[in-house]
């Protein structure tokens, strides 16, 4: 009958301690939780804070949060989109006796991201593409993602780069997107893409975008993006802006005011 007893007992303990291992472990910060899940889809942000993004530096922060939000919603017409994780990592950049390139939000899950404001990043100084490309592909490099979209946001073009050269940076590309990366160009208020050109941006995907358009065209890339994450090798569906896209963005308006 001891022996019994002792047995019940013993079971008791083991079952309380396994509740509590439970609870524990069900206790965590969604943060924590999700960073232990290899995400499936990784965005990378790279948005220009020079002086010039003065006039339109709250429609881009506003275009990012956006970006955000929606990369994180699932599709319900599409039966496998729902189980897509995914991570936003936003880097800002300018020159500032060099590059300054700042890493805002780092592989955050959409369920935990937290506005980006002008508190964090403030337009400044000039612009050090290359220089810039070079460090998102490297900063990409070092998480090694199956499946990665990097999109470029500037309003103008390369004038202050110290390490990399046109050739350089278009190299970093050109690994990036062997992996299987996609790579796009959003020009702010801005239509030459000759930088973009430059670096082997394809004209699919690159596009102007109108101050008062970013945040819609963010919100149709984030869709953009997830169609790519969730897809099948064996049909891929790349990153590229069609002519409803570029309606949206109001790329016209854009030439227009630029004169082209």
């Amino acid at each position: 009958m001891r022996k019994l007893l002792l047995a019940a007992m013993a079971l008791t303990v083991s079952i309380s301690v396994a509740s509590n291992v439970q609870a524990q472990s069900m206790a965590q910060s969604p943060a924590r939780v999700q960073a232990q899940v290899r995400a499936d889809l990784n965005t990378y942000i790279l948005l220009d804070r020079t002086g010039s993004m003065s006039s339109m530096w709250a429609e881009a922060l506003s275009s990012v949060n956006a970006y955000a939000e929606n990369v994180g919603k699932s599709d319900p017409s599409k039966p496998f989109d729902r189980h897509l994780n995914t991570r936003v990592t936003l880097a800002v950049f300018d020159a500032q006796d060099g590059l300054q390139f700042n890493v805002l939000r780092d592989k955050v899950a959409p369920l935990n991201w937290q506005d980006v404001t002008n508190a964090e990043a403030s337009p400044r100084g000039m612009t050090p593409l290359y220089d810039a490309i070079g460090q998102i592909i490297a900063t990409a490099s070092k998480d090694n993602p199956k499946k990665a979209v990097i999109v470029i946001m500037t309003d103008g073009q390369e004038n202050a780069s110290r390490e990399l050269t046109q050739k350089s940076a278009r190299a970093a590309l050109d690994a990036a997107k062997k992996r299987g990366w996609e790579v796009v160009f959003l020009g702010a208020d801005f239509s030459n893409f000759s930088d973009a050109d430059g670096v082997g941006i394809e004209r699919t995907k690159s596009m102007a975008v109108d101050k008062s358009a970013l945040g819609e065209t963010m919100q149709r890339l984030a869709k953009k993006s997830r169609d790519y994450g969730v897809a099948a090798p064996a049909a891929p569906a790349p990153v590229t802006f069609d002519a409803e896209d570029r309606a949206a963005a109001k790329e016209e308006v854009v030439k227009q005011k630029q004169g082209q």
